[in-house]
């Protein structure tokens, strides 16, 4: 049985962060988030890693990685252009950037034919949730079409001490399957204790501790390829000539979900999220990882 693959979405230009977080250093040895990830992704066992970037910095991206997992994982650099479409498409001739993160992982199609998981660059995961994901994916049977899962993480693990966050809440049945992902803007805990989003409204609305918060960290069949190349090319069909349309991972997990092409269970983890947005993100996200390494959770350098 082949080991899962992870896609690490690497595209990102960092345009609010004011540069490439995928090659910004946290750790006490230059390490970014990508590291840690990958540390907590080969100790799981994934067995390939797929990076999505762009070509203006595949260079350094090569540089920085490459080294570190070879002859220890099989791995990609895929990059991810506006070019790369279904054939028969018009797009706007002043289109500057490709389309979101669903994109991202459709280019990564000629390089996956095993289940995968799907993570962002930029993000903290903690290892917990790789192992979980992990064994989610190694759980799925050979030729299964339809299981996909996504990591839910506790809304209070994913909070900012310094402002507002947005988050895409998980609405979940009974079995704990998703229904859909709900984007809630400006959430925040009030003085009272409560978490609520639309937290500069005159009426902001209350959420839960224990709500499950998507992060963007999917794992996924091989089928969701072939379900993409259909959707995606009706999605530009309709909004191709639109110069800021955005194809995200929700929109057409939604899709599958309601047409009954995938059956999404949410796995709840108690790791702690975090992530950078804003260049005043990185000092709080470097003590994150400092605390982290004084508990022993990982070694002082991570590549010997």
């Amino acid at each position: 049985m082949s080991k899962p693959s992870l896609v690490i979405l690497a595209a990102g230009m960092g345009s609010r962060y004011g540069g490439l977080k995928q090659l910004d250093k946290f750790g006490p040895n230059g390490e970014a988030i990508i590291d840690y990830s990958l540390y907590d992704a080969l100790k799981a066992g994934f067995g390939k890693i797929i990076f999505i970037i762009r070509e203006s910095f595949k260079s350094e991206m090569e540089a920085a990685y490459a080294h570190k997992l070879d002859g220890k994982v099989d791995f990609h650099f895929v990059n991810q252009d506006i070019s790369m479409v279904p054939t028969g498409v018009q797009i706007h001739p002043e289109r500057t950037k490709p389309w979101g993160t669903a994109h991202a992982v459709w280019v990564a199609r000629d390089f996956v034919r095993e289940p995968f998981g799907v993570i962002n660059a930029d993000d903290f995961y903690g290892a917990e949730s790789f192992q979980i994901l992990a064994d989610f994916l190694n759980g799925i049977p050979s030729g299964d079409i339809s299981s996909y899962c996504t990591v839910g993480y506790y809304l209070r693990n994913t909070l900012s001490e310094h402002g507002t966050v947005n988050r895409g809440i998980c609405d979940v049945d009974q079995n704990n399957y998703l229904m859909g992902v709900n984007e809630r803007i400006k959430i925040r805990r009030f003085e009272d204790g409560i978490i609520r989003y639309n937290s500069e409204s005159a009426d902001p609305k209350p959420l839960h501790d224990n709500d499950f918060a998507s992060m963007n960290m999917w794992g996924c069949v091989p089928n969701y390829f072939n379900v993409t190349d259909r959707h995606f090319k009706a999605f530009l069909e309709e909004k191709g000539m639109d110069p800021k349309s955005e194809y995200y991972i929700p929109t057409i997990i939604d899709y599958m979900i309601a047409n009954k092409l995938a059956n999404v269970k949410v796995l709840p983890s108690e790791s702690t999220w975090f992530g950078v947005t804003y260049p005043e993100d990185k000092p709080a996200v470097m003590e994150a990882i400092q605390k982290l390494l004084e508990e022993g959770k990982y070694p002082s350098k991570l590549w010997p």
